[in-house]
């Protein structure tokens, strides 16, 4: 059996009638930077999520730097708490905004960033704090806005994994201004480029982050305040205009999925799946799994890539040392990161390699081969 870890090419062959109509719109106009499409898309992806606004910006690195930049914290060197298991994308956009990168331990079962260790964590000079809704799931929004309020912080969301994901019926845009998404190719929705955006319920906050995505320029060549290059272009509001309708029965496919192999992997001796909050949509689908690398080997010769979401928590990694944590110091990211696999998991993946991808999982911790 062999299957890729993702595959873009069903929906692409599914939508491709569209998106060449789109495109053929697109060159006719001939305005490929912040045009109609990006216009559009901003509208109907904020109704898709629950949001009164949405801005389209160059990726969700950008989309975080930018909400920060909009909160007043560019340049202050203010502490800002985020996971310490995430990409370092997320820990890279608050040192762009000229924040200090600070970071809390997880929840041992959801892999979340935990509300309880981020309160301990925060001091004075504690500015905002980003939880990341890692794998598609829903952070504990509750307990850190009340967080948030108590300490006087700011609370943005990284939502660069969860796209369609909500907390009950509640949008994101419910418990904080300002919630940043990334449209990298392989997210649940994703352009076929980089690109990104921010929701937010606030007016004020969208021609803010309009603003500084564009240089801070106004309706001149003139800079009002620093702003950064960070516009989302024409052709790929395009294809993400195209996609968003599928994002739903999408994200129920991923859904299905995950709910196969957690039947397929139940009591899998060397496994333990990694617990995922109600309204996740499974962006990812991760185990923890004892012989790790000897597992993924063995995976890998029988034609099943897996991936590592992510290797090195971002306190160990050099581009973040300065922020005073040695090993030992998250002990339950250090551990995670040491255990957790990504098994694939794509709207399309034909349903029968689930349970074969299980049952391979169970032959390698028995040993009946």
């Amino acid at each position: 059996m062999k299957i890729p870890f993702t595959d873009l090419k069903p929906l692409l062959r599914a939508t491709e009638r569209e998106w060449r109509r789109a495109l053929a719109r697109l060159v006719e106009r001939g305005h490929f930077i912040l045009g109609e499409e990006v216009a559009a898309f901003e509208s109907e992806f904020a109704a898709a999520t629950g949001a009164a606004h949405a801005a389209g910006v160059a990726s969700g690195t950008a989309a975080i730097e930018l909400c920060l930049r909009a909160a007043g914290l560019y340049g202050s060197g203010r502490e800002v708490l985020t996971s310490p298991l995430t990409a370092p994308f997320t820990g890279l956009a608050i040192r762009a905004a000229g924040c200090q990168s600070r970071f809390a331990d997880i929840d041992p079962e959801t892999l979340l960033l935990s509300p309880e260790d981020t309160g301990r964590r925060a001091t004075k000079r504690t500015a905002a704090i980003v939880p990341v809704h890692l794998y598609g799931q829903p952070c504990d929004l509750d307990a850190f806005a009340r967080l948030a309020r108590s300490l006087g912080a700011v609370l943005i969301q990284d939502a660069c994994q969860a796209h369609g994901a909500r907390v009950g019926e509640r949008p994101f845009t419910a418990f904080s201004p300002y919630v940043a998404y990334s449209f990298y190719p392989t997210k649940n929705l994703g352009c076929l480029g980089d690109g990104g955006a921010v929701t937010t319920n606030r007016p004020a906050v969208a021609a803010r982050i309009r603003l500084l995505r564009d240089g801070g320029r106004g309706r001149n060549h003139v800079s009002r305040e620093p702003g950064i290059n960070a516009r989302l272009d024409e052709l790929q509001a395009c294809f993400l205009r195209v996609f968003l309708p599928r994002l739903h029965r999408r994200n129920e496919e991923r859904r299905r999925l995950a709910a196969l192999y957690e039947e397929a992997l139940r009591d899998c001796p060397g496994i333990a799946i990694v617990r995922q909050r109600a309204g996740s949509v499974y962006h990812l689908f991760v185990v923890r799994a004892k012989r790790r690398e000897r597992l993924r080997e063995w995976l890998m010769r029988a034609g099943i890539p897996t991936a590592v979401h992510y290797p090195v928590p971002l306190h160990l990694q050099p581009a973040f040392r300065d922020g005073g944590l040695k090993r030992r110091s998250l002990p339950e990211a250090e551990r995670a990161c040491r255990q957790i696999v990504s098994l694939p998991l794509w709207p399309g993946m034909p349903e029968h390699t689930v349970p074969q991808t299980a049952e391979l999982i169970r032959s390698f911790y028995t040993g009946r081969r």
